[in-house]
């Protein structure tokens, strides 16, 4: 096997390229054995930790800056413990985890999860929900989503859960309206055999041929054209009862204003170069691998539209005064602060005041009129992370935007930026 400890020497020269051409510094590469694992309790599971202790054949550090978080070497492998496979801890890095505190979800609100593979985040966010509410996780991977979906059944966070195998860009269902729920207001039968019933892990042999015939077509995507398809739901997610066309009922264009999400989570795909464990991996995938999956021109342009496009829609589906945190694991800033800039360009406040400097009010015509209005009602303004001020991370070149880096945060690298949805 590979030393799992990569150096500049030994990363290949268009990997090297591209680190210089974004500024980035390849010698954090070699810091890997450096850099704690780190892994978060299932709340409650305190009493238990010298036991996890003697299990793992090492002391579970608590990071000071992040409740349940615990940071052990990086060379101890969790999931062949009994810990890991009881349900009591699972492995996230300390940067992620600070990235879903920064939503500071409540009991009782609506969260969406866009980006919700491979689930860490995503269990984290249902524990902060507790056991009111409901979490929507997306995912375009079914298989991946599926990997969600066993997480949370395995930590018994499901209940008020529901996922979606769908195209994040284009997802446009919202939480839960609880008069559906009653059967009030619904736009189908339930004596026509379309009602959901509990959720079993069973599938008809109608669905286990559809999913045999993904397999062959070999996509594991959806395309942006496909229907999102439920995979899961919770006995309190609130779909029990519900007729599936109302389940699937997309959101009207305004609609989300008053009935969207309160709180939006978008952990956007991206080129994971700021994750040194998961450029290690290319060592032994193959360094023509990376090429393809990282440093590849057109890949990269789609990426960049991808997370825009993300965040777009995610902030779509946000309800007014409601928070979206975007996070992505590359130290670029292209990925990051220009998405931001780009982003704010069409939504931001500031778009706001330069539209209505611009018209002159003497001479409102229509046109200017409906200009104003577009602006206005896509009103959004990046907010402080208050959490943040004991973190181990620094300002992005934005104001009010973070960035986790492995050299001074003992983290993988993770940008974060907090938006809000004002009121109209």
């Amino acid at each position: 096997m590979a030393d799992a400890r990569s150096t500049p020497e030994s990363l290949p020269p268009a990997f090297l390229e591209f680190l210089q051409e974004n500024g980035l510094d390849p010698m954090m590469y070699s810091m890997a054995d450096t850099i704690p694992r780190y892994i978060r309790l299932k709340p409650g599971m305190e009493p238990q930790i010298p036991e996890i202790q003697s299990e793992l054949k090492c002391h579970l550090n608590k990071v000071s800056w992040l409740p349940d978080f615990y940071a052990i070497p990086p060379q101890v492998q969790i999931a062949s413990s009994k810990a890991y496979q009881q349900g009591k801890i699972y492995g996230i890095d300390a940067a992620s985890g600070a990235a879903v505190l920064a939503l500071d979800v409540q009991p009782g609100e609506h969260v969406l999860d866009l980006c919700a593979a491979p689930g860490a985040k995503l269990c984290m966010l249902a524990d902060m929900l507790g056991d009111r509410g409901s979490l929507t996780g997306v995912d375009v991977a079914k298989h991946r989503l599926a990997a969600c979906r066993t997480m949370l059944q395995k930590y018994s966070l499901g209940d008020h859960c529901r996922l979606f195998v769908a195209d994040g860009t284009s997802f446009s269902i919202l939480p839960v309206n609880s008069s559906l729920g009653s059967g009030e207001g619904s736009t189908c039968l339930k004596d026509n055999g379309s009602t959901l019933s509990e959720w079993t892990s069973k599938r008809s042999w109608k669905d286990r041929q559809k999913s045999k015939k993904a397999r062959t077509a070999g996509s594991p995507h959806l395309t942006s054209t496909s229907e999102p398809e439920l995979i899961y739901y919770g006995k309190h997610s609130g779909l029990v009862g519900l007729c599936k066309c109302d389940a699937l009922r997309p959101s009207a264009d305004d609609e989300a204003q008053t009935s969207g999400y309160d709180k939006v989570l978008v952990d956007a795909e991206c080129t994971h170069d700021g994750s040194i464990k998961h450029i290690q991996k290319f060592e032994f995938w193959g360094w023509k691998t990376l090429d393809r999956r990282v440093l590849d021109a057109e890949r990269t342009d789609d990426l960049l539209h991808l997370q825009l496009h993300l965040l777009t829609n995610g902030f779509k589906l946000l309800k007014t005064g409601g928070s979206l945190v975007y996070s992505t694991c590359s130290l670029t800033v292209a990925q990051n602060e220009n998405v931001v800039q780009q982003f704010l360009c069409k939504h931001s406040s500031a778009d706001y005041l330069v539209c209505l400097s611009s018209l002159k009010l003497s001479k409102f015509n229509r046109s200017a009129l409906m200009t104003f209005w577009d602006f206005f009602c896509k009103h959004a303004e990046l907010q402080k992370i208050d959490s943040a001020d004991s973190w181990p991370c620094r300002s992005g070149s934005i104001f009010k935007t973070l960035r986790f880096d492995p050299a001074t945060s003992q983290t993988s690298g993770l940008f974060v930026a907090k938006f809000t949805k004002l009121q109209i």
